[in-house]
């Protein structure tokens, strides 16, 4: 991908490739800066030979010209949260083992004492895009590119692996379905440790020459300025954000929503995804933009695999048909695959599809089967488009845009001094998709602070992963087997939370 990435880049020189808080800069640009950040890592060496490299910066130029620079020397590029707390950035390092650390001069604490603390090389963005330009490697496109930790049932995050060629799949892909030209010109507004935002934006911008403007951070009022100003082409969301616009376009004032509506609708695409679209939002949304929302269906071990069409008609609540390039089957817990109009699960094939997991050869074996990837999600197909019915575990949460593991966040819950039992499960929610709330059975003599907790878990977990709603239970409830019953348990919840 970083070859034919570059190539291309060199065929937009002159023409704008991000508009970020650092400025405004072209393809030639991001060619130099990226090289320079490629010798920095180098520092002589001739190949970093698919070592990780861990960054972390906020979006905008910085990462870009780090992400690029990583693949150009030969590494692997390993994005942080920014959002994780210390043991969490903690683990993807131990995890990874990278060659080097760089972080953006914003971001030096914790991560230089991090890699202190490990005998790691730690270097700065700036010091990075300063460097002299040197000598390169020749990369393959089978090597790996990058890994992006996503939470699996197992409890702790694995980290996906894919080549320069998956994400090279992955763009084409998207490319052709949605008709992306060198004349688009994408907002971003998501978070750029995840597939939606470093993909489906980022990269697919920067293949065709089009103009991608990176926001730091999500605001409502400020996004709308800039859809106001009628200038972009695209906008792709999760749900959570649309309905945080929804909600700043009925308290702004007539003229406003004129100026804001106006702006949607000299766009030619919205698209949501990450998690399931409310059809109150979409059909709220339809009324304020003149747009009905394009959903899609990914994950991050596989890209996105199944969309709406571009041009054709859109279903409320189904995601579509399987995306160019890619093979979508539904399968029987035995591998079988149902009959037509019968739920079963979705499997993946196709040059889109992940390498492995870092470090985890078992858990990549358990998750295939005869060169098809198990989703984990279950699906109906009804003339070619599919309808998402939910997980088949119950252990992972979708909220706000995130994957998150119940299980982890329980693992963590646990090691509260007051906590003797706990459950985590995901509670469906207009807002976030489903929010993750917590039952807890507390020790003897202690008593639930659902807000003491909450600022506890923030030390601990990413923000979105610390439960929003908490209850006290005298126990959790369980099945014949001990095991704690999840459904039985969310029923509990809606009932005490109507």
């Amino acid at each position: 991908m970083s070859i034919l990435l570059t190539a291309r880049a060199a065929q937009f020189a002159q023409r704008t490739a991000i508009i970020a808080p650092e400025g405004i800069f072209s393809y030639q640009d991001l060619l130099e800066a990226s090289e320079r950040v490629a010798s920095f890592l180098l520092r002589g060496a001739k190949d970093l030979n698919q070592r990780p490299v861990a960054f972390l910066a906020p979006p905008g130029w910085h990462y870009v010209a780090l992400q690029w620079g990583i693949w150009r020397a030969g590494g692997i590029a390993t994005p942080l949260s920014l959002f994780h707390p210390r043991p969490e950035l903690e683990y993807v390092v131990d995890d990874t083992h990278p060659a080097v650390i760089v972080g953006h001069p914003d971001y030096i604490d914790p991560l230089r004492s991090i890699a202190e603390e490990r005998n790691i090389r730690f270097g700065v963005t700036t010091e990075a895009l300063d460097y002299p330009a040197g000598n390169l490697p020749v990369i393959d496109p089978e090597r790996r590119a990058m890994i992006l930790y996503t939470s699996g049932t197992t409890g702790k995050p694995k980290g996906v692996v894919t080549t320069h060629n998956n994400i090279a799949a992955q763009i084409t892909s998207l490319v052709e379905a949605w008709d992306w030209t060198a004349d688009d010109h994408i907002l971003n507004i998501l978070p750029l440790h995840h597939v939606h935002g470093i993909v489906n934006v980022i990269a697919c911008a920067l293949w065709v020459g089009a103009k991608c403007e990176i926001s730091p951070k999500f605001d409502a009022g400020e996004v709308w300025n800039r859809i106001s100003r009628g200038d972009l082409t695209l906008f792709m969301a999760v749900p959570t954000v649309y309905a945080k616009l929804i909600d700043s376009w009925e308290k702004a004032s007539p003229k406003d929503r004129s100026r804001m509506s106006g702006g949607c609708h000299k766009m030619r695409l919205m698209v949501s995804g990450s998690a399931a679209l409310p059809v109150s939002t979409l059909e709220r949304w339809k009324e304020i933009s003149g747009h009905v929302l394009l959903e899609r269906y990914g994950m991050t071990e596989i890209g996105m695999a199944i969309s709406n069409s571009l041009y054709g008609e859109r279903f409320p609540g189904c995601v579509g048909a399987p995306l160019p390039g890619v093979e979508i089957a539904l399968t029987d817990e035995s591998g079988g695959l149902v009959e037509r109009g019968a739920p079963g699960e979705i499997v993946v094939r196709g040059p889109n599809v992940f390498m492995d997991y870092w470090g985890k050869p078992e858990e990549t074996k358990k998750t295939f089967r005869d060169g098809w990837f198990l989703t984990g999600d279950v699906a109906v197909e009804e003339n070619g488009i599919y309808r998402i019915l939910g997980r088949s575990s119950v252990d992972i949460i979708k909220t706000g845009g995130y994957k998150v593991s119940a299980l982890e966040i329980e693992e963590t819950l646990l090691t509260h001094p007051d906590i003797k039992e706990v459950a985590v499960v995901g509670i469906p929610d207009p807002m976030w998709g489903e929010k993750v709330c917590a039952a807890v059975v507390m020790r003897p003599g202690a008593a639930l602070d659902a807000d003491g907790l909450r600022t506890w878990g923030k030390e601990r977990l990413a923000t979105y992963k610390v439960p929003k709603d908490s209850i006290a239970l005298e126990e959790l409830p369980r099945n014949a087997m001990g095991k704690v019953s999840k459904p039985t348990l969310k029923k509990i919840i809606e009932s005490k939370h109507g």
